[in-house]
């Protein structure tokens, strides 16, 4: 590839990579916009024909589990209804397996048994989440707006891509506008330009369907229209966050066996994808583990041991200098003795890093919210009842 093939793949990997950490302040436009790209970038690449496209599948995969791990996490600072937590939490992991074992079999069918009902499910959650009260999100609007999804969306959806094995760019390309699956957008679009107003239209048809039922059949706000997150009261805010927290959390607990999963299954995707055979022994993903465990043992032991960060931004800035300073001494190490090139490319190395870094500082951060709320819940309970 040149320049100009590198500049795009840098600024699209990039905004992918990005653009998730928005998430869990403006969750719903957030979201949307990572699904934009997602859909978009497969056809930004197709411009650019010296951009290798072979590995596009297991690449769009690994990087939606990560934007999904986000979304997520989100959740836990987030969501304050225990059923659409629960209902989240089941669905993220059943697709995270499901990725996982694609990655490992490469057999397509198992992304149409594990469909990513996750990320539509929390779109509708985060829809209700504008302009209604969490109190409205109970056992049956959870579970039963997930199999709706489910079933009517995801399936049809995920067999049309994996079943069928078609691309519904390509196809809006070619059957509705009759050009190229290579042709530039405005090219399509300039081959029959009244598909694209037929399209505009019954977007505005659907928008007007949606505004009517929000504004004459749906329960009535029980609040002003917001797309930002619900603000963290008090208790969940700056050091009061931890010591609300801290009398709930032990260092050996489920939130680190949770965090060793997640940020394992997310690492073994991704190795899946960047590490070549000729690199994957062993080794690198012995590697890969013991990073992931040690790292998250030592996380666990900073966010239950009273350290205070001003903000997530921080946190991430410290725990980024951190982890990259114990690689910069292991590949030191590893330089003099003369064992790089057995232990594998040092950029992916470094990318796992940035990886394992995000994920367990969100982790950590979020986590420590969810479990502050559900000790002022307690505390509410404790209240009420004498």
């Amino acid at each position: 590839m040149g320049a100009e093939e590198w500049t795009v793949v840098v600024l699209v990997v990039g905004a992918r990579l990005v653009l998730p950490f928005a998430i869990p302040y403006w969750p719903l436009p957030a979201a949307v916009a990572c699904m934009l790209l997602d859909s978009a970038d497969q056809s930004i690449f197709q411009q650019f024909p010296a951009i290798p496209l072979e590995g596009y599948q297991s690449y769009d995969k690994s990087l939606d589990i990560y934007y999904l791990a986000i979304m997520y996490l989100a959740t836990l600072r987030n969501w304050t209804s225990p059923w659409a937590f629960r209902t989240s939490f089941f669905l993220y992991y059943y697709r995270l397996v499901g990725v996982v074992a694609f990655e490992l079999s490469q057999v397509r069918a198992l992304l149409f048994i594990f469909p990513n009902t996750f990320e539509y499910f929390w779109d509708f959650i985060e829809a209700v989440r504008i302009g209604w009260d969490w109190k409205r999100v109970g056992k049956w609007t959870a579970i039963v707006s997930a199999a709706l999804i489910w079933i009517f969306i995801k399936l049809p959806q995920e067999w049309w891509i994996h079943i069928a094995k078609l691309d519904m760019t390509d196809f809006i390309k070619e059957s509705l506008f009759g050009a190229e699956a290579t042709d530039s957008w405005g090219t399509v679009v300039g081959n029959r330009p009244v598909v694209l107003a037929a399209i505009v239209v019954a977007l505005l048809v659907l928008v007007g369907v949606i505004y009517w039922i929000v504004t004459r059949k749906a329960p009535a706000f029980d609040r002003r229209a917001s797309f930002r997150a619900d603000p963290l009261p008090p208790e969940c805010q700056g050091a009061a966050l931890y010591r609300t927290a801290r009398a709930a959390e032990g260092v050996f607990d489920r939130a680190l066996l949770e965090k060793i999963v997640l940020t394992g299954l997310i690492s073994l995707i991704f190795a899946q994808y960047l590490l070549s055979d000729e690199v994957k022994s062993a080794w690198v993903l012995g590697f890969v583990a013991v990073f992931v465990t040690v790292n998250a043992f030592a996380s666990q032991w900073l966010a239950r041991r009273g350290r205070q960060w001003t903000s997530v931004a921080v946190e991430l800035a410290v725990m980024f200098a951190v982890n990259y300073g114990i690689v910069g001494v292991l590949l030191l190490f590893e330089r003099v003795l003369g064992m790089i090139e057995q232990r594998g490319p040092v950029g992916t190395r470094l990318f796992f890093v940035f990886l394992f870094t995000v994920i367990t500082v969100l982790f950590d951060r979020y986590h420590t919210v969810f479990t502050a709320r559900g000790v002022l819940a307690k505390k509410s309970e404790a209240g009420e009842a004498a």
